[in-house]
């Protein structure tokens, strides 16, 4: 039984480097807490902010789904190993 590098076996399931899945998922993280800022201070001052969250759920599932990650979900579909890319 082969042990696997935890810091790379999962970046690895969706064809990135530990870099790559870093930068991605600390940028993705770093949306979150903005737009749950946000919220909390529209929940305060309810004439505040208005339509950062909502705004804010759409560019993640964009980011998530089909936007900025599309490249990598390519590779991913073609099963391109990570030592593949350009």
């Amino acid at each position: 039984m082969e042990l696997q590098n935890p810091f790379t076996a999962h970046p690895a399931t969706v064809s990135e480097t530990y870099t790559e899945h870093l930068r991605f998922a600390s940028a993705t993280g770093l949306w979150m807490i903005l737009g749950g800022l946000a919220c909390i201070l529209h929940g305060l001052f309810p004439f505040t902010c208005t339509t950062v969250g909502s705004r804010m759920i759409r560019r993640l599932y964009d980011r998530l789904s089909t936007g900025q990650r599309t490249p990598v979900m390519e590779r991913v579909r073609a099963n391109a190993p990570v030592a593949e890319r350009a």
